[in-house]
């Protein structure tokens, strides 16, 4: 009976509305200690990515890319190509999403870029993130979870379940017997949504339009296409400028590196290969691997 308490040591007691201050100060106490580490942890991400300046691309107005710095180099440097004897398409150099995926300190550098760049409050952020099939995939759903965003799949050839949309066929850097056309899933994205298309690599603009057309034929805005590599010895920047009498003439196109930032030094073929072509059995993969 009476009014409740607890015994502290020594033989006092607490009472009830006690305890509760107590609580509700340490309550108050660790939420300003867990606010300012995530703050601390906020200031030093975003002063490392904002080391990454960036400049005009060399593919005319509306083309941003980051400016050569050490860190871009550095970043340049982990980013590997094959030639044709060791890649699935038969191009002069395949560049390899895989480095950086595998490589998670770099990988989240490179994410990090884009989630800055698309919270930094210079216009309103974006709503979707869509992902080119298929290493799109890889890039931008963890862009679109950094954002607490919806990450919807471009996908190929037919795959999405449900009631879709389906492309223009589009033509690529490399030659295949069927031309790919690109699909959404109808109500993955809405009239008026913002959307950030990504993928690894722009080569000729095929894939990118494809996207880009299925977007903004649904009434939604194509807020920018990004892709981490760009080839401009191909023009695919320029594709998409004269899409449609020029619809994306003024849509930003953002790039992280090129052909030429990445450079001869980041060719991954195994030099002196014995073991035939490139897909071998496990058993030699693991002797391989153990010399």
């Amino acid at each position: 009976g009476g009014e409740g308490g607890v015994r502290r040591e020594g033989g006092g007691m607490i009472s009830v509305p006690q305890l509760l201050g107590l609580s509700v100060g340490g309550a108050i106490i660790l939420g300003v200690a867990s606010s300012y580490a995530t703050s601390a942890l906020y200031r030093a991400i975003r002063k490392r990515v904002n080391r990454h300046k960036t400049i005009a691309g060399g593919s005319g107005a509306g083309h941003e890319t980051l400016a050569p710095s050490p860190a871009v180099r550095k970043l340049a440097a982990q980013y590997k190509w094959y030639g044709p004897k060791f890649s699935p398409k038969d191009v002069p150099r395949f560049y390899d999403m895989a480095s950086l995926t595998e490589n998670p300190p770099v990988f989240k550098q490179v994410v990090d870029i884009y989630v800055q760049r698309y919270s930094s409050g210079r216009r309103p952020p974006p709503t979707h993130i869509a992902g080119y099939d298929a290493r799109g995939f890889a890039l931008g759903a963890p862009i679109a979870v950094a954002l607490g965003i919806p990450f919807v799949l471009l996908r190929k050839d037919l795959k999405s379940p449900g009631v879709l949309v389906e492309s223009s066929a589009y033509d690529k850097e490399y030659h295949e017997d069927k031309l790919d056309k690109m699909c959404l899933r109808v109500g993955s994205i809405q009239r008026g949504d913002r959307v950030v298309l990504v993928d690894d690599l722009i080569a000729t603009g095929g894939t990118a339009v494809a996207g880009m057309q299925l977007v903004e034929e649904l009434g939604a805005e194509v807020y920018e296409f990004t892709a981490v590599v760009s080839l401009p010895s191909l023009k695919g920047i320029e594709k998409i400028r004269r899409y449609k009498g020029g619809v994306f003439r003024n849509t930003p196109i953002f790039t992280l590196l090129d052909e030429e930032t990445i450079g001869d030094a980041s060719g991954a073929d195994p030099s002196g290969w014995q073991e035939g072509g490139r897909v071998i059995k496990t058993a030699d993969a693991v002797r391989c691997m153990s010399k």
